[in-house]
């Protein structure tokens, strides 16, 4: 999520605000999740979620998807929680490292461009962050690479 913040010229976090924080929950779960030689498959899908800020329904319906794509219930009251996405979606995280690695980006992908084509119509802008800002703006400090 740190490139994704960098790509929406954000400044440098986990949680960038041009990111459905659902699709931001999942992959830092699947990124905390991921043996470290194997991080390196989640840099394409920095540039594939920014942009896919969106509606309160959108976000239940793509926490919906995920929960099912994992085989889980997606149990109203779970989904209807506002947060921590991280959580509510750690099933679907885990699937997807459980994925066999040779499938695995494929599958991710797939399921990650299907999540953002749901909030296409309802997407909330990004506000730019000017280079001054960005520049003087705090740094988090992250143990895991950058997704």
């Amino acid at each position: 999520m740190e490139l994704a913040s960098m790509l929406a010229g954000e400044r440098f976090s986990d949680h960038p605000q041009a990111v459905c924080p659902v699709l931001a929950g999942f992959l830092r779960s699947y990124n905390d999740l991921m043996p470290e030689e194997q991080v390196g498959e989640l840099y394409p899908y920095a540039a594939l979620v920014v942009g896919t800020a969106s509606s309160a329904s959108v976000r239940r319906q793509r926490a919906r998807r995920l929960l099912t794509w994992a085989g889980q219930p997606a149990r109203r009251s779970l989904v209807l929680r506002v947060g921590p996405w991280d959580l509510t979606v750690l099933p679907a995280a885990r699937h997807a490292v459980e994925l066999d690695p040779g499938v695995r980006p494929t599958r991710v992908m797939e399921l990650l461009e299907e999540l953002a084509a749901m909030g296409r119509d309802s997407a909330v802008p990004a506000a730019p962050v000017a280079w001054s800002e960005r520049e003087s703006a705090p740094v988090d400090a992250d143990e895991h690479a950058l997704t």
